[in-house]
């Protein structure tokens, strides 16, 4: 049996990301002619683009094992909430050390992982990275940067930097050049052509959905309708960061120094501090702190770790163990494999971090404070009860009546 890896965030999961999983399953069957395992490293209650999960990492596991995953373990809040750099590090890291995965798998809109892999080493060159620290001077994003670079060192073929996922794909292979890795990369073409989207499926236009109309059957799979429709019935979802944008807002006014948090410089920090101080709400923060150099996306991720009290001490080092959120019989297999294998501690139950490092205890520790502030947005105020991190055990081939371990 072969073994793909998987860094996601399915929020929430549809029926692209179905495709991609059996896709993937099909490309390394047709290559080794052996059964396929899919372990996803999946972030937890925050996500990349600097917002609170539209359900809570249990349920969205539980998407994932139904739909072909075998095990899904979770990226930490710190390295979840830092540019496409440092999440695809962090969850190729964890997937390393795992000890499990022949392959990395992602979609991108080229869908050729040779040419993905002469540009990860085009733009990884002193050349390049010189050129992108002057575009940078000149003082535009980073990305723009990245693409005028790209330009200069490859010509016409930099315009595989065009597209957000095969930027991506770009990272995941970067990272695991860094790592002096043994997984081989694949990617599986996107065909829906929008920023989050597969086949025409698209996470946003999901999420809004839930947020707006009601429930998007049409674009899941049945067992996930059936897990947002028990997650809603349950008053744990739809979440968004305005359900909790008065804690959000209190806790921002109390920050002294912005200076800590991670990605932010060159004055952000200043902005950050006058307009959490003078302004009503998250989205005129947002306007007022951005500038043509940021993305909002990274003004979003530097608002969610001010909230959360993310620092930039929290991600010096890669993350200290590997946490299982959902398995099912062949992820029980392979979680076995994995603790003989694996060259990080593997943490099943929340109180086993105490017997490791004072890094995994503080991280874990900040795990739970973030997901008691998740919480606070979730519909039902009954379900909105503290201390839920330490209390929840991963689930065991989800179903009809889920088995806790």
């Amino acid at each position: 049996m072969k073994t793909a890896g998987i860094i996601c965030e399915y929020n929430p999961f549809h029926l692209g990301h179905l495709g991609h999983i059996e896709k993937t399953k099909e490309i390394i069957y047709d290559t080794h002619g052996s059964d396929v395992a899919v372990v996803c490293v999946m972030s937890g209650n925050f996500v990349q683009r600097g917002d609170f999960a539209i359900f809570n990492k249990q349920a969205r596991a539980k998407m994932a094992i139904l739909s072909g995953a075998d095990l899904v373990i979770e990226l930490p809040t710190p390295y979840v909430l830092q540019s496409a750099e440092g999440f695809t590090k962090a969850g190729v890291y964890l997937l390393d050390k795992l000890g499990v995965c022949d392959y990395v798998s992602f979609g991108s809109e080229l869908g050729d992982i040779n040419v993905l892999r002469c540009a990860a080493d085009a733009i990884a060159s002193e050349a390049a990275n010189e050129l992108t620290r002057q575009w940078l001077d000149t003082g535009i994003s980073y990305a723009s940067a990245q693409q005028k670079a790209a330009n200069a060192v490859m010509g016409v073929q930099g315009e595989v930097f065009n597209t957000p996922n095969n930027v991506l794909g770009i990272e995941y292979i970067k990272a695991l050049n860094c790592y002096a890795s043994k997984i081989e990369p694949i990617t599986v073409k996107r065909t829906g052509g929008q920023h989050d989207s597969d086949a025409g499926y698209s996470a946003s236009a999901v999420r809004k959905q839930l947020l707006g109309d009601g429930l998007p059957i049409s674009l899941m799979p049945d067992s996930v309708s059936v897990i947002c429709t028990d997650e809603i019935s349950s008053g744990r979802g739809p979440v968004s960061v305005n359900h909790a944008e008065q804690a959000i807002l209190s806790r921002l006014r109390a920050i002294e120094d912005y200076s800590f948090i991670p990605n932010i410089s060159e004055g952000l920090e200043k902005r950050f501090k006058r307009y959490a101080t003078t302004e009503a709400s998250i989205s005129s923060i947002l306007k007022k702190v951005k500038t043509k150099r940021y993305t909002m996306a990274r003004i979003r991720r530097i608002l969610m770790c001010a909230a959360l009290g993310i620092t930039k001490e929290c991600i010096i080092k890669p993350p200290p163990y590997i946490r299982v959120l959902a398995m099912n019989a062949t992820g029980m297999k392979l979680l076995n494999k994995a603790r003989i294998k694996a060259k990080l501690p593997v943490i099943t139950k929340p109180a086993s971090v105490y017997d490791l490092n004072d890094t995994a205890v503080k991280l874990f520790e900040l795990e739970a404070s973030a997901t008691d502030f998740y919480v606070l947005a979730y519909p039902k105020v009954e379900a909105r009860k503290g201390a839920q991190e330490w209390r929840t055990s991963p689930i065991i081939n989800p179903g009809s009546s889920d088995v806790f371990l």
